[in-house]
């Protein structure tokens, strides 16, 4: 099955995000990170065939204009979040009703913003790869949720993402993929996450700040294998 799906994804404030990089790298560059692995996040995404919008819901003024240039629609994240909601779900769930408000009642993938190894081939190959109501893609840990798929139209996206939450979006009904996808399954929260996202070679936004600071020495675009890959989808 190979309907187009318009995919949603959550950025919080710059100044929060990535704290568990620490470790690995000064709080002034961390931001900088953020919107490097969303440019190349949303870049692959967008230019997977089957995708047919992304929308990102964000407070940050930065992440908004950045996004914008991409070529992706910005949708605030909700003033008040629901009580015992995370932030994260809350913005998706706001920013899928705002996408089937303005396109009817469409396809959704949820997407985790910091996705820097993606390759549009592999999100085609996903999306190509299954017709069931509900589908999970699960980190590279296997307990964490990468990607939500949700098709039939007028089905809730119901995201649950969050500590252990591949899970509970199969507890929820989800059908797990287990495609070879190393690139979408590498998601970033870690400095040995950074490494091995550079190792499978980053997007050319996430490689040039890795070069500029030094972080890894493995960094490389992935311009080439983009080109290589575009015949698989």
């Amino acid at each position: 099955m190979n309907t187009a799906v318009h995919a949603v994804i959550a950025v919080k404030s710059l100044g929060l995000a990535k704290s568990r990089l620490s470790d690995g790298l000064p709080a002034h560059q961390r931001p900088r990170l953020v919107l490097a692995m969303l440019s190349d996040t949303v870049t692959a995404a967008a230019g997977a065939r089957g995708v047919a919008s992304v929308t990102v819901v964000t407070p940050d003024p930065a992440v908004a204009d950045l996004v914008r240039d991409l070529g992706a629609t910005v949708h605030p994240e909700p003033a008040a979040i629901p009580p015992h909601t995370s932030g994260l779900n809350a913005a998706l769930a706001a920013g899928a009703a705002a996408v089937r408000k303005a396109h009817g009642p469409v396809d959704l993938l949820a997407l985790q913003a910091d996705l820097p190894a993606l390759r549009p081939a592999e999100l085609c190959d996903m999306l190509a790869s299954t017709g069931h109501q509900r589908a999970v893609v699960a980190d590279h840990e296997g307990s964490g949720t990468v990607a939500l798929l949700v098709r039939g139209g007028s089905a809730a996206l119901n995201p649950l993402f969050g500590p252990d939450s591949a899970r509970r979006h199969i507890a929820g009904g989800a059908v797990e993929l287990l495609g070879n996808w190393p690139g979408l399954r590498q998601d970033v929260d870690t400095a040995a996450d950074l490494e091995r996202a550079a190792a499978l070679g980053v997007g050319t936004a996430t490689g040039a700040l890795l070069r500029e600071i030094g972080v890894s020495q493995a960094c490389r675009g992935i311009e080439d294998m983009h080109r290589a890959g575009s015949s698989l989808c």
